[in-house]
């Protein structure tokens, strides 16, 4: 199935907002197997959407649309789409009664306009919104298929996962079973590099990478009569690759390396606390994401200048003073300092120049030092990190923060960056 993704709003083309939501589909889209042809974007205007829903589908057998489904006079797209595939509007008595109910429990008035959204072309099969007012719906003919979405997010999201997805699963002859690897450590040229013989001679299982900043993926996924078929065929393949690049994996399960990380502490029960500069706290807000982390994250400190190193965490100035405080030393006697003041069984420190300015030829910007402690075991890494902006290099800083933690709790050696 070929499929292009509609967007529709004004606003959109302003640049007013930010359209998420072809992202959102696209990744959701490819994991069905659905092919995704094309991005289109137009504005709330009826002529050029419906001239835009005739070229897309020259091409695909499915178009979704996203917007254009709420009350007002400029949300045309239903209208549209049923003028298109040559159907009649027609009023759909379970969203009128939910749009009622809806503002009942509200204890607001309804106004006129609203009905609007209860009406439907006549052949539509409808998805239910209940994370807002306007519902979705899909309309076939002649093979062709338009699904049209709200245009907010939220409710974007929840009516393709909870009805959209289900709809088109049973389109499919056959079972997909797709597995998505996350990596830290390697980039996507070099990740492709080691596993070429599998791509180039890849039929299904298909293997795919996709890169995102600072770390990568990669989905494997298998088209067959049943579920146990595929999902052997994609174990049979996911061997392989770790195989080839199992030293950079840390998640088989799409999770984010700080959950990965959460997850392990949580379950172990191995309390942690942090000591940053450069960061300026950025690791223990990303830690904090983590529901039920407070049971084993104890403290951080943000220490970022030289005084607040030596008032907090005992760093003696003499350290400081040698070595600088974008050092191995003062990395390890901040860790060491720290260790003492928490009491914590696991305790990491981060030191470094984010930038711009600060770097020397000595010191350049992204040098960074890590030292983490475990119990007895202490590691400290010197890593010199591509220098993209401040926001990335203090990013980076924490998933390289993170990958040690998850490497040692793992028992697994660190890797060079």
């Amino acid at each position: 199935m070929k499929s292009s993704i509609l967007s529709v709003g004004t606003e959109l083309l302003f640049g007013q907002i930010t359209n998420t939501n072809a992202v959102y589909l696209s990744q959701q889209l490819n994991l069905l197997g659905i092919d995704v042809l094309s991005h289109y974007t137009v504005g709330d205007n009826p002529d050029r959407l419906s001239r835009m829903i005739r070229q897309a589908f020259l091409d695909c057998d499915l178009i979704i649309t996203t917007g254009g489904l709420g009350p007002t006079q400029d949300d045309l797209t239903k209208e549209v789409a049923c003028e298109v595939l040559e159907d009649k509007m027609v009023l759909h008595e379970p969203s009128k009664e939910r749009l009622a109910n809806y503002f009942n429990k509200l204890n607001r008035p309804i106004t006129d306009n609203n009905w609007k959204q209860a009406y439907f072309p006549s052949g539509a099969t409808i998805f239910s919104n209940e994370a807002g007012t306007a519902p979705g719906f899909a309309l076939e003919k002649n093979g062709k298929t338009i699904i049209c979405l709200p245009g907010p997010p939220r409710e974007m999201k929840y009516v393709f996962e909870k009805k959209v997805k289900p709809y088109l699963e049973e389109k499919h002859e056959n079972v997909i079973y797709y597995r998505m690897l996350r990596m830290f450590g390697i980039g996507e040229s070099a990740l492709e590099t080691k596993l070429i013989d599998l791509i180039d001679t890849q039929t299904d299982p298909t293997v795919a990478t996709y890169a995102k900043e600072g770390e990568c993926s990669l989905r494997i996924a298998s088209k067959r009569k049943t579920l146990q078929e595929a999902k052997a065929a994609v174990d049979e393949m996911t061997e392989q690759v770790v195989i080839r690049v199992g030293e950079y994996i840390y998640s088989y399960d799409d999770e984010d390396l700080y959950q990965v990380v959460g997850r392990k502490l949580l379950q172990s029960g191995i309390s942690i606390s942090s000591a940053e500069s450069c960061t300026g706290g950025l690791f223990s807000t990303t830690l904090t994401e983590i529901p039920g982390i407070s049971s084993v994250f104890d403290r951080s400190l943000v220490t970022y200048s030289n005084r607040a190193k030596i008032d907090e965490l005992g760093v003696d100035p003499e350290i400081l003073e040698k070595h600088g405080a974008v050092s191995e030393n003062t990395a390890i006697a901040m860790a060491e300092g720290l260790k003492k003041v928490s009491g914590s069984r696991l305790n990491i420190s981060v030191t470094g120049i984010a930038g711009p300015e600060g770097g020397t030829e000595d010191k350049p910007v992204g040098l960074v030092y890590i030292c983490t402690i475990l119990d007895d075991d202490t590691v400290c890494k010197r890593t010199l990190i591509r220098n993209v902006d401040r926001r990335w290099n203090r990013n980076y800083t924490v998933m390289l923060m993170l990958d040690g933690i998850n490497r040692m709790l793992d028992k697994r050696p660190q890797i060079e960056q």
